[in-house]
This record gives C-alpha cells, structure tokens and sequence, in this order.
C-alpha cells in the first residue's frame, strides 16, 4: 500500500536532482532559508499494519495510537520515500512574483491547483508545522499519522453524524533532528527564528490564491447572470446543463486550518510578524477557520495583547489551544532551558484575557504520565480536533467546562 503526503519545506536537499531529492536535511537550503520547495513525497507501508495501529486502543485516549503509527511510518519513509518536487523555472528576482509572467512556472501554483482539484472531491485541507527535534523523516511521518488518525471513523461514536474528511499539508522546517538535550534546542529555536519568513512566505501565497480565486468566483457569478440572459428562450434543462458546466471551476466549498506542534508555535509566532508587514491595514487577512496550538512551546502570555501571538485570532475563526500541565518534553523547556512558563502546559496565564474566539482545552485527563507530547495524534484527541473542524462546539464534542473562565474546558476521563 501507497502513502502520499504534500508538503512545503525550506529544508536544503540532499541528491543530484533537486526537484527529486534523496531526503531532506537538517540545514536550510542552499539558495536561501527563505527558499521553499513544494512536492509529494510517497512511501510505502502494510496496510494491515497501519489498521492495527488506527485500531489499537490505549489507556484514556481510545481508540487510534498515533505516536506508534509515527514510528512506524518513519521507519517506511526512510526505506521507501520518493519525493517528486514540482518542477519550476527560476523567476527574475528584480521582480516581484505577480509581475513575472507567463513564462515564469511557480511550484507554488501547481500545488495549489492540485490541492484544489483534491478539495473539490470534499475534503478540508490542514496546514501542520512541526515542532522541535524533528527530522525530514520524521516529520513526514508525524502528518501522514495525524491525517491517518484523524480520518478514521469510529462506527460507534460516530454513527449517524456527518464526516468531513481531512488532507493534510506538511510544513516541514530545518529541525535540528538530534537528541543533545542543549544544543539542540538552541539550533532549532534559532532555526525556528530563521525559518519564520518561509512560513510567512507560504502564508502569503495561500492568502494571494485566495484572493485570486475569490475574483474569478465573483467574476463567474457575473458570466452565470449573463449566460442565463442569453438563453432565456431556451428550455430550462439545458440552461441549467450549461450554468453547470460554467460553475465547475467555481471555489469547491471546503476550509482552511492550521495546526502547530510544540516549537512549530515559535514558527507561527514569527511567521506571524511577517505576513502583518506584507499586509495592508491594521489586520491580518483571514485565511483559515481553525488554528489549533497543540502544546504550544511558547510563553504562557503569548495570545494576550502585545504577545507574539496576540494577532493569531485575526487569521482565523477560532482558535484552539491544547495543554497538558504533566508535558515532559515542555517541562524541560521550561526548567532547564531558562524559559518562562509555556502556553502547552497549564494554557494560558490569563484566560480572562483571551480575545474571544480563543479557547483552550486540558487534555491532562487523558494523558497525564506520558513522556512524550504528540498527544494530539491519539485517538479521542484526533477526533476532537476533526469534530471541531466540522463545527462543533466543545459542549457538543463532550468536554467539560472548567469553571476557571468561560473559554477553559477538560477532556473527561
């Protein structure tokens, strides 16, 4: 069986084709760590596997063990990855990329006409920005597990209620990939600085194609009225037929969402700063519905008014955090690293002062005593995330109010 997975990276290539590496390494690429390349990577795994994993039930989290199906498939991609980059010409850098013509190709556009034809047949498509530690591998792996978990069904829970499927987008950044407690930690944080503008550069062009595709559906809106003037003599079954056949390229209907990972919310932080300075007003652009921070590696006042991400709640529609106080991996950020308290352990320090689409949700009951804090690829946390991309609020999802504020709830064991 054949895994796909599309993905965005400033990674530097390794192999004589760059446009079909060998892998991706832990340094940034050579023309620029603003450089970013867009493709599919395929790898190779056992189906029965990979449906044991999906099925295999843990301790609180249910069904769907998510850090075991990253091993797995990171063990796959590093046996059997093929990596196919699309192909681009190399623009003219005195200008800017709306401006360079036809004769210009962007892998950027090619990946987003395919993510388009893909979202057409139903599915929503999700941004994932890694976190710290993380090698090409690996991090191929983390989101072809996350969109393997999150598209499962379970025909007991989720029996009678709609189901919207999930493509997920990597957006994969030079992380150190070693296991040195210190060194590591700073290179990718720095790194993490680094990598900040390709993120944001990436969030740019996801906002001009939707710009872009929002002109030619209003612009078919006016050929549709002009269409049916032309053929108001004509017999209603075969006007229809024909505005139908006009539509077809209309905007498919589906969302936008981002996850961020750990330090992927350092990224994010960053990232952030870029797209408001390429952003006219006093706004950033809203371009996704959802955007969760799933043990975000930042500090615990980041999304109040002046924090890094204070802006985040102006790209979407809502915003998620999920926390966990007994995080290992944060608590050795938090203690051995000098940093302040993390938005990923305890959530936010003021809740009170969250701008009200943002919400946070205390996955300690179901993971409290793990060392690891992919949480957020198991089982009922994968499905909560999916319930919320179809709308649902968290009483509905089954959590649990808190009390702290109005904006805090808790799985329930």
């Amino acid at each position: 069986m054949q895994t796909q997975l599309y993905f965005a990276t400033n990674r530097g290539h390794e192999g004589a084709d760059r446009f079909a590496p060998d892998r991706y390494g832990p340094r940034f690429s050579s023309d620029g760590m603003e450089n970013l390349r867009f493709g599919r990577v395929r790898f190779d795994v056992d189906e029965a596997k990979v449906l044991e994993l999906l099925a295999r039930r843990r301790e609180h989290t249910g069904a769907g063990d998510g850090e075991a199906l990253q091993d797995y498939f990171a063990r796959c991609v590093k046996s059997s990855q093929r990596i196919e980059c699309y192909r681009e010409s190399i623009p003219d850098p005195k200008v800017n990329e709306t401006a360079q013509g036809a004769a210009v190709k962007l892998g950027s556009q090619a990946m987003f006409a395919d993510l388009q034809a893909d979202m057409q047949q139903g599915r929503d498509l999700l941004v994932l920005v890694h976190g710290f530690n993380v090698s090409w591998e690996e991090a191929v792996a983390t989101a072809a597990a996350f969109e393997a978990v999150i598209n499962r069904h379970d025909p007991q829970l989720d029996a009678g209620q709609p189901f919207q499927p999930v493509r997920v987008l990597l957006f994969t950044w030079p992380s150190d990939g070693s296991a040195l407690p210190w060194a590591s930690y700073k290179s990718d944080r720095a790194d993490a600085r680094g990598t900040s503008g390709a993120l944001g550069r990436a969030l740019l062009k996801l906002r001009d194609q939707l710009h872009l595709l929002g002109r030619e559906v209003r612009q078919k809106s006016v050929e549709v009225q002009q269409l049916r003037a032309r053929m108001a003599d004509r017999p209603a079954a075969e006007v229809e037929r024909a505005v139908a056949q006009l539509e077809a390229t209309q905007l498919c209907g589906q969302k936008l969402h981002l996850l961020a990972h750990s330090m992927g919310n350092y990224v994010l932080q960053n990232a952030l700063s870029r797209v408001y300075e390429f952003s006219p007003g006093n706004q950033l652009p809203r371009i996704f519905d959802h955007v969760f921070l799933c043990a975000p590696d930042v500090d615990d006042d980041a999304l109040e008014e002046g924090g890094g991400l204070a802006r985040v709640h102006q790209v979407a529609q809502a915003v998620a955090v999920y926390h966990n106080p007994g995080d290992t991996a944060l608590k050795i950020s938090d203690y051995t690293k000098g940093n302040p308290d993390r938005l990923g352990q305890r959530g936010a320090a003021r809740p009170q002062a969250l701008h009200q689409k943002v919400y946070q949700v205390d996955c300690a009951p179901l993971v409290t005593g793990l060392t690891q804090h992919s949480y957020y690829t198991n089982g009922r946390i994968a499905r909560d995330i999916r319930l919320a991309l179809q709308g649902q609020t968290p009483l509905a999802r089954g959590l649990r109010a808190t009390g702290l504020a109005p904006n805090c709830w808790s799985f329930v064991r």
